[in-house]
């Protein structure tokens, strides 16, 4: 397998073409962003905890039966991913009150939603992410109704998943957002599964180990995303 040219550069990872029409690199880099890119910064070791972070998390899911993008690690920032069409929405899981829910609803932060709720954002920056409906989804031809609900039934199953091994790391999987691809017709979980894309908080104290210790100036980003690791069995 040979690394070839850029395909996109995001945020905080780049993706390249590979000689294999059906497989693509994902580069995790140390730059980590908040507020749509308005807030930029690097940060070392970044790029390599996020990287081993991802494929642990989708190792993991894939043996609950969650199908994904993930192929292997290449490198410590580095990893080899199934080329996916896109679908371009998120979505959204909240198990706890925090973030933009708070804000648009004015609701406490730290209530426990019961049952959880599941939100679709679509995914454009300069829109600054707006929240859609299914009838959005359909009417714009983002995804059809088949892919729609098993993007939904795969993100709760995720959810199932994830809130028992976060849990019996002594952490509370707060929220997430997950982004979906088709690989010949079957949706499939891409991007990633990183603290960059999800809340975590200590069960005890509610610290927070997340990227709101970056969108917050709370310092010790990279240190709380190795106490995660750490707390979940991954070796960094």
């Amino acid at each position: 397998m040979e690394k070839r040219d850029e395909l996109y550069r995001g945020k905080a990872k780049t993706v390249f073409t590979t000689d294999d029409p059906n497989l693509l690199v994902l580069q995790f880099r140390n730059d980590t962003s908040a507020f749509d890119g308005e807030k930029i910064e690097q940060l070392d070791r970044k790029g390599m905890v996020n990287n081993k972070f991802n494929h642990f998390i989708m190792s993991q899911l894939e043996a609950a039966g969650i199908p994904t993008q993930v192929e292997r690690l290449l490198s410590d920032n580095e990893s080899l991913v199934k080329r996916l069409t896109m679908i371009p929405v998120e979505c959204v899981v909240r198990n706890v009150a925090a973030g933009s829910i708070v804000r648009r609803l004015g609701v406490e932060e730290g209530k426990t939603l019961n049952p959880p709720t599941f939100e679709f954002f679509l995914k454009n920056d300069k829109l600054h992410d707006p929240m859609v409906n299914e009838y959005h989804i359909r009417a714009f031809g983002w995804a059809d109704e088949a892919h729609i609900e098993e993007m939904k039934r795969l993100t709760f199953k995720v959810n199932e998943v994830l809130k028992a091994l976060f849990d019996n790391a002594g952490l509370i999987l707060v929220d997430y957002k997950l982004e979906f691809g088709l690989a010949d017709g079957k949706v499939v979980l891409g991007d990633e599964f990183t603290p960059d894309g999800c809340r975590l908080w200590d069960k005890e104290t509610r610290n927070k180990l997340d990227k709101d210790r970056f969108r917050q100036g709370l310092g010790g980003v990279v240190e709380a995303y190795e106490e995660v690791a750490r707390r979940i069995g991954l070796t960094l």
